[in-house]
């Protein structure tokens, strides 16, 4: 029950030690001080009829019916004859049925209400019935407020109409309590456990207790629908309306969190307030953006970072954005010492600062009180079009040939210009314009806005809790981080692995544990050279994924910040594919190599079969078009578990498109998308299968695919068997089929299938009946 309530509240970030608990259901008074207690919270309510509050709230509830109605129309002076009568229409239908329940005129409301929306913008507000310029300024400002900024100019269109119509059922008032009887003494006594250790508890009725009567404990409270448990420590007062008040009057033992001299309920609250704050941040990237890849397929990340550009919290979006967003943080730092003001908003992508390749564009904007920069957060979102030879090419080509790369701009506030761009190579004939820039301004702004959310509820907290608490607790998360990794160092062994590619290169890892200093040392050696190809990956994206693993090691949930690295040194030689130096090709490193990586990790550690090693990720356009996508595949099993099918693992955590609006924006036909059965590696715990998806072109459209595990299987571990390898082809209107490569390009024309069916997930264990399994 605890773990219940924590979910509505500590882990939304608030602190319940300032509240009081409400108790309700006929148990619920037996268990609510241990409750209380786990939850550090020092008051709980009884209400008197708490053993049967929810059939009291259902009967005093009142009785409402709600309509609605499309419009999708421009709002104006010209409008509203149609809204008036279209809501006149609604609501006498509305209120037909709250009469046909027995309720008069006399005791009912009806409130009308228009939903608006920015032309342009999927996210409708609803806003009261009014005149126009009315409602036009109350959404303004409900937009303002859900997501930091408004656009002036932008058309206004009322998307729905809706009308409520509420019947008042009963009016109640609080009574005076007064005790059954002047004897306030227990009826009896009765052995029990409490407070660990046994205990004799007198029992009281509820009834007896006279306003202002206490009683302490160890006790049994009594009623006719329930029974209060009063635990050691604690004390019950009757007040002058018939609640029942426990409050603890004796101070409980003091808990420390791991790694830490503070208290764990405050972490906790604090641990979730942080990634609370994150992912209202996505919450408002997602409804303000424009394109599918943010607003559906959820392709973005944002994060807390302290000062210093360490990572404190993150929302759960994209790990390997994640884990290397704190470079790209420290780099606006290290080129802007002295020159960050408030309102200015840093844009880069660029790979070899932080970056992970350059469709990714990361916003970066301070967090200043009294001058002083106290915190950035920062938002990455995978912008499909940023210009580039192809949608996506397959080969190897120079970070020129991908598109713009973008180095310390900022915008908005105080400077109201985009300065010290850099466009590598400079000539724009190098770079063609991206063919949907209205879009990426779109999905731009989403991410100042998801920003600003960020600025805003970082000073709430500031507000609320003090600058010295939110900073301690800042230093107190990762502590606790670092911790919980030091305590799976101390129960790992020193192990090393290498894992082909498909392409010929490998990845190669050493891991040494230091028992005495509780630390790792992670070490690339061996892994191959930076190459002619487009699989090279910068050293913050091998960062991200070194983070990740020793993240999903810890059991505890806390969130994946700075402090889980501290115990952990990554070395990467000179000559890396894991450290790509300009103008090396990274597009595959961030959504391939990145996987491979992940995967070699956990062969190390011995810790469970590979995953389906790949991203999927295909890419197809035109002049007109642009989309891109990641396809799900097979986890990998492990010693207790089976590998889960048709699922993005590790590195990526977005998901695809819903067929519908997919086909709605893109003239594409999804034929079919199936599980593939038997892809996923033998076992005594089986791998996850993969999945089989047929796109249909309407329109000729270029078509990438850009892939591994096409050749090198997805290795099983302690005996289990290997993952099936990825397939792609094309299915031409003529009957014929083209077999593709792991990396591959083709013209695609109307009526042509793209079918890709992904890896399955290693399996882990023998078989039984193989060999002494």
């Amino acid at each position: 029950m605890a773990n219940a309530i924590k979910k509505i509240s500590v882990q939304r970030g608030y602190d319940v030690t300032d509240y009081a608990l409400q108790c309700f259901g006929g148990a619920g008074g037996q268990h609510a001080c241990l409750i209380a207690d786990v939850l550090g919270m020092n008051t709980v309510l009884v209400h008197p009829f708490a053993g049967v509050l929810s059939a009291y709230g259902m009967g005093l509830a009142d009785v409402r019916a709600l309509r609605e109605r499309t419009i999708e129309a421009p709002l104006s002076d010209g409008l509203v004859p149609r809204l008036v009568a279209e809501l006149d229409e609604l609501a006498a239908v509305a209120e037909a049925e709250v009469e046909a329940q027995g309720i008069g005129d006399d005791r009912m409301e009806t409130r009308r209400y228009v939903h608006l929306r920015y032309d342009g913008s999927d996210t409708a507000l609803e806003v009261p019935y009014g005149p126009v310029d009315e409602m036009v300024e109350a959404y303004q400002t409900a937009y303002r407020s859900r997501f930091g900024f408004i656009m002036p100019g932008k058309g206004v269109i009322a998307a729905t109409i809706s009308v409520e119509a509420i019947g008042l059922t009963f009016d109640v008032e609080a009574g005076t309590h007064v005790a059954a009887s002047d004897s306030f003494t227990p009826l009896a006594t009765v052995d029990a456990y409490m407070g660990g250790a046994p205990v004799t508890a007198p029992v009281y009725r509820r009834e007896s207790i006279p306003a202002g009567g206490t009683v302490d404990g160890p006790a049994l409270i009594t009623e006719a629908t329930a029974t209060t448990i009063v635990e050691p420590g604690w004390q019950a007062e009757m007040t002058e309306i018939g609640n029942l008040v426990l409050r603890r009057v004796v101070a409980r033992e003091e808990r420390m969190a791991i790694g830490t001299s503070c208290d764990p309920v405050m972490l906790e609250v604090f641990n979730n307030l942080f990634m609370s704050i994150a992912e209202q941040m996505g919450y408002t990237l997602q409804n303000t953006a424009l394109s599918v890849n943010v607003k559906e397929r959820l392709d973005f990340s944002c994060a807390i970072f302290d000062s210093t550009g360490s990572l404190i919290a993150n929302a759960p979006h994209m790990p390997v954005h994640l884990g290397s967003m704190g470079e790209s943080v420290r780099a606006v730092i290290r080129d802007n010492e002295g020159e960050i003001g408030p309102g200015d908003a840093y844009v880069l992508n660029n790979p070899y600062n932080g970056g992970t390749h350059l469709p990714d564009i990361t916003v970066i904007t301070p967090v200043f009180d009294e001058g002083e920069i106290l915190f950035f957060v920062a938002c990455r979102g995978h912008h499909p079009d940023v210009g580039g030879k192809t949608p996506g090419p397959p080969a190897g080509f120079g970070a020129y040939r991908r598109g713009r790369r973008a180095d310390r701009q900022f915008q908005a506030g105080r400077r109201q210009h985009l300065s010290r761009g850099r466009d590598d190579g400079g000539a724009s004939q190098r770079h063609p314009s991206g063919a949907q820039p209205r879009q990426n301004i779109a999905d731009l702004r989403a991410q100042l806005a998801a920003n600003e959310k960020g600025v805003q509820e970082l000073h709430k907290m500031v507000r609320q809790f003090g600058l010295e608490t939110v900073l301690a607790y800042m230093g107190h998360v990762q502590d606790n981080a670092e911790e919980s990794v030091r305590r799976v160092i101390d129960v790992l062994s020193d192990g090393s692995f290498t894992y082909p590619m498909d392409n010929g290169q490998q990845v190669s890892v050493k891991v040494s544990i230091n028992r005495e200093a509780r630390s790792a040392v992670v070490d690339f050696t061996g892994t191959s050279g930076q190459g002619a190809n487009n699989f090279n990956a910068p050293a913050a994206v091998c960062r991200a994924a070194v983070l990740y693993v020793f993240r999903t090691l810890v059991d505890d949930d806390i969130p994946m910040n700075e402090g889980c690295l501290k115990p952990v040194t990554i070395i990467l030689p000179d000559d890396c594919m894991l450290q790509a130096q300009y103008p090396a090709a990274v597009i595959a490193g961030n959504v391939e190599t990145s996987q491979i990586v992940t995967d070699t990790l956990y062969g190390a550690l011995g810790v469970m079969a590979a995953a389906q090693g790949t991203m999927n990720n295909f890419i197809y356009g035109n002049d007109v078009y642009q989309y891109y996508e990641t396809l799900c595949g097979g986890s990998g099993a492990g010693p207790d578990f089976d590998g889960c099918d048709a699922v993005h693992t590790h590195m990526t955590n977005s998901r695809l498109t819903d067929p519908e609006v997919l086909e709605w924006r893109y003239p594409v036909l999804l034929e079919s998308f199936e599980i593939r059965d038997g892809s996923g590696g033998t076992g005594r715990h089986r791998g996850g299968h993969g999945v089989r998806r047929r796109t249909r072109f309407l329109e000729s459209m270029e078509a990438v695919i850009l892939a591994n595990h096409r050749i090198v299987p997805p290795y099983g571990m302690a005996g289990g068997g290997e993952g099936a390898v990825g397939r792609n082809w094309v299915e031409r209107t003529d009957g014929s089929t083209e077999m593709l490569t792991a990396t591959d390009l083709r013209q695609m024309e109307p009526g042509d299938v793209f079918v890709i069916e992904t890896p399955g997930g290693g399996g882990f264990g023998p078989a039984e009946g193989d060999g002494d399994g």
